[in-house]
């Protein structure tokens, strides 16, 4: 990655820019303005991430860079958020939408603007480009939304194939903290304590309300744009990694959008592809900037000769926790859904995965609680964090395993494995876990991709039922959308598991599916190559001059597995320090530390236990702040128990606690 530090305009910073909305609210924001005398068009990035000592590090890596080459950036603390107005109540809120809308018309109404604005942002900033587009606010002609999704209740934090992901409370308890800290004194000033204290005493746990939508109703179809995908008419760049748990969208954006569009999709996991690990890095900025030309300065640029979906193909690689880079290569299709893709079916027979049916005996299978340990996390950060799935053998031999036979050619796959499954089970709460793996000549088994399905959601996410028990019946899924080519003399293994902890919490009872042998079926999605392949050439990684800081204390992550021989417990435990930074251009230090425990007893799935705790503190100027967050679930065959507790500190001193237990029906996850 190199840092470019000469640019064809100088760069004029404003901070704060203060936006006042119609109803009084002050919104605050950085703006990276080119100085020049024509007018230049505008891209806003909207998050609740704080501008001045949270988002910093790579804010100032991008948004100048644009501005460098005469597209003004604006980073926008959205309302209760950072040094803006409001308190903030929940994650893509219409109220925020509302308020991007406004903010939009009157920053294109500056003298020094086009009038063309574009909206960029990864992860919630990806959320509500997308949702925003969907508003169509006039001035708004294009985004880039990187690492996001459609669709609210199947790929983001909360809900996977109808089963619950642990992430919800981490995800939750990590809000707790960033809504629990104050604005910046030196920006706001005198009022920075009072709308603290404002802001805490608003303050809960998200997953309260969270957990009372365990099925796919109203509250997860707002924001949703797959409920209608005609309403975005503006151009989209689609952006995201391998590794990254909304690669799903991806794809359903190529396919459901109507308006100009293109995607990429590389190896990296929750980053922007300048920055992001597992390598190798791209020139996304160099793409971006010949994006906003194209759309928002009508400039030729060539961004739309591109092929449609430019992706990246993971090649031969042992499984490991972390790669500093993957292997493979750039491959592109110029329609999604491809008519280039030749659907191979292979069926669950009594000996493996044939390409002809053949009847048998049933294939049981019976996973302990455990399963699911060596598959990875939900949601990988790249860098040296553990966060990947190891060898599956361990995994494989707590499931039923259909193979191939050795490969007589190697094939590249590309896109979401169909699989159909004719099955019993004996009790009327399963989650289903479907792993597709790479299995090397010596056994080494290599984790592709993987699917779940709560199986009451078998036909409706927002009418589930319980499965019928001891009958026979018929579930239909995708796996998750991936890219890899699998060697010559390799096979592929469909491995079928009735857990999967600790992405998902388990059902109350540990559960037997026994699979219909010759009658169910997986689709594999086989690519021939293309001689559009050969076109795919991406600049260097190119960053502008990263903010001066000092490190006080190195960061650190880990991972341990710890087995009781006593008790039986197994305890997974993730800590995360994100170590000790001083923010030299504006007297801010920064320090945070996480830390994730999952504890579950292989036969007693009411043993799960999850324990998340999250401490952020900062320094800007005379002041001194932390918080510190835990959030505890568990559950009985009736309910979840959700605990959770916040704290504010200033000067090593408490200030303000509170915390509640919360007893929330099961509905059937």
């Amino acid at each position: 990655m190199t840092v470019r530090r000469e640019f064809p305009f100088a760069v004029e910073v404003i901070d704060p820019l203060w936006i006042e909305l119609s109803d009084g609210t002050r919104i605050a924001a950085t703006l990276w303005k080119p100085k020049t005398s024509d007018k230049v068009p505008l891209v806003v990035e909207m998050i609740p991430y704080r501008r001045r000592d949270g988002t910093i590090f790579r804010d100032l890596e991008i948004h100048p860079y644009w501005a460098g080459f005469g597209v003004a950036c604006c980073r926008i603390d959205i309302r209760g958020a950072g040094d803006s107005d409001g308190l903030l109540a929940d994650e893509y809120l219409p109220r925020e939408q509302e308020d991007a809308c406004e903010i939009i018309a009157q920053l294109a109404a500056l003298p020094w603007c086009n009038g063309n604005v574009g909206m960029v942002g990864i992860s919630w900033g990806g959320f509500n480009s997308l949702q925003v587009a969907a508003r169509r606010p006039p001035a708004l002609k294009a985004i880039i939304t990187l690492c996001s999704t459609d669709d609210r209740y199947a790929d983001d934090v909360h809900y996977m194939g109808g089963a619950l992901i642990t992430e919800n409370e981490m995800w939750s308890n990590f809000m707790l903290v960033k809504n629990a800290m104050p604005p910046d004194p030196q920006i706001v000033g005198d009022a920075w304590r009072d709308m603290w204290m404002k802001r805490l005493d608003a303050n809960r746990s998200w997953s309260e309300h969270w957990l009372e939508h365990q099925r796919r109703d109203a509250y997860w179809k707002q924001g949703s744009v797959c409920e209608d995908f005609s309403k975005i008419d503006c151009a989209v760049l689609a952006v995201c990694g391998w590794e990254d748990s909304y690669s799903n969208s991806v794809a359903r954006l190529l396919e459901g959008l109507t308006s100009p569009k293109l995607a990429i999709m590389g190896p990296w996991t929750h980053a922007f592809p300048c920055r992001g690990d597992p390598g190798p890095r791209i020139g996304y900025l160099q793409e971006g900037l010949r994006w906003w030309k194209h759309w928002l300065a009508d400039d030729e640029t060539g961004i739309m000769d591109e092929p449609l979906y430019r992706v990246f193909v993971i090649g031969e690689e042992r499984p490991r926790p972390f790669y500093e880079n993957h292997e493979g290569h750039w491959v592109a299709e110029e329609a999604w859904p491809s008519p280039r893709i030749e659907w191979q079916t292979r069926y669950l027979n009594p000996t493996g995965l044939g390409s002809e049916p053949e009847t048998g005996a049933l294939r049981s299978v019976r996973s302990p609680a455990t399963a699911g340990t060596d598959c990875g996390r939900w949601g990988g950060y790249g860098g040296t964090t553990p966060d990947l799935a190891i060898d599956q053998r361990r995994e494989d031999g707590q499931a039923l395993c259909f193979d191939t036979e050795p490969l007589a050619e190697t094939i590249t796959l590309l896109g979401a494995p169909e699989i159909e499954l004719e099955l019993m089970v004996d009790v009327p709460k399963v989650n289903l876990a479907l792993r597709l793996c790479d299995i090397y000549p010596d056994g080494t088994s290599a984790l592709m991709t993987y699917g779940v399905l709560n199986l009451s959601h078998r036909d409706s996410h927002e009418f589930p039922k319980p499965c019928p028990v001891g009958e026979p019946f018929t579930v239909r899924l995708k796996l998750n959308d991936f890219a890899r080519e699998i060697p010559k003399g390799h096979c592929i293994r469909l491995a079928i598991a009735t857990q999967h902890w600790f992405i998902l919490w388990p059902q109350p009872t540990l559960a037997t599916a026994t699979i219909r042998t010759g009658l169910s079926t997986i689709r594999l999605p086989v690519r021939p190559a293309s001689p559009l392949d050969k076109r795919i050439a991406f600049e260097p990684a190119e960053i502008a001059s990263p903010v001066p800081a000092t490190e006080i204390a190195a960061g650190a992550t880990t991972k341990t597995v710890e087995d009781d021989l006593g008790s039986g417990l197994r305890t997974i435990t993730l800590r995360s320090n994100g170590g000790t930074q001083s923010i030299d251009d504006r007297a801010i230090t920064t320090s945070s530390w996480n830390n994730d425990t999952f504890i579950i007893h292989p036969d007693d799935p009411l043993s799960a236990k999850l324990v998340t705790e999250y401490a952020w503190a900062i320094k800007s100027g005379p002041s001194d702040m932390e918080a510190r967050s835990r959030t505890e679930l568990t559950a009985d065959h009736e309910n979840f128990y959700l605990t959770w507790s916040i704290e504010a500190r200033e000067q090593g001193r408490v200030i303000h606690s509170k915390g509640a237990t919360r007893a929330i029906k099961r509905d059937f996850c």
